[in-house]
């Protein structure tokens, strides 16, 4: 009678130390190439390290950290190629995300996307990093719902995952002073029902500021 509830305990801890650090490198808390420790990690979450070696080993798997021969973890920090790779398959799982989702944008979705986009520009003007990726991932994660994906979604949140680090390290050399300009040309092709307008603005959105710094 004992075992499932422990059972039930370690994978709520191991839960909770995966989501805590999947939520920190998603939104660039973490700094490209920055060791984690097991002992770290769970000193951080209070849990032992078990849990904090599935999470770890977890993310690791997903590409969102990675494990030296000496056996410590870190964010990688990616080459030009690999920022090239994952800005296509942005623009590839996101287009078509959001082309799924134009049929069922309707004005609640539209006044919901607003309202975010001027938290994303209240960050832009703190010159909060963190509060910028995580309400411009909110942008997108808010619409792409919409497209009924979930596989698809799935995907594109891994390609987050991926570039949390690097989207920070973009951040900080782009010195971003104005809220993005395509997101206010998505939400004005979702108006107007513009499926080749909108795919544009999504292209172009997720795409330039990685061109950019892997130029």
């Amino acid at each position: 009678m004992l075992i499932a509830p422990r059972q039930d305990q370690a994978t709520s801890a191991h839960d909770r130390v995966y989501r805590g650090l999947r939520s920190r490198i998603m939104h660039g808390e973490i700094a490209p190439g920055q060791s984690l420790t097991l002992r770290g990690v769970g000193r951080e979450f209070e849990v032992s390290m078990t849990p904090a070696r599935e999470a770890v080993n977890r993310l690791v798997a997903e590409g969102a950290l990675q494990m030296s021969s000496s056996g410590r973890a870190s964010t990688p920090e990616l080459s030009n190629e690999r920022i090239e790779e994952l800005a296509v398959l942005r623009s590839l799982l996101e287009v078509e995300l959001a082309s799924r989702a134009l049929p069922r944008a309707h004005m609640a979705l539209i006044e919901r996307l607003q309202t975010i986009n001027n938290t994303v520009s209240e960050m832009v003007a703190r010159q909060d990093a963190v509060g910028y990726i995580r309400t411009n991932l909110e942008f997108h994660r808010t619409l792409y719902l919409r497209a009924q994906a979930p596989a698809m979604l799935a995907m594109a949140e891994t390609v987050w995952l991926q570039l949390g680090p690097t989207m920070r390290a973009l951040y900080g050399r782009l010195r971003r002073k104005d809220p993005p300009q395509y997101h206010r040309l998505i939400i004005a092709a979702l108006k107007a029902g513009d499926e080749p307008g909108l795919r544009l603005a999504v292209r172009s959105d997720v795409t330039q500021g990685l061109k950019m710094l892997a130029g």
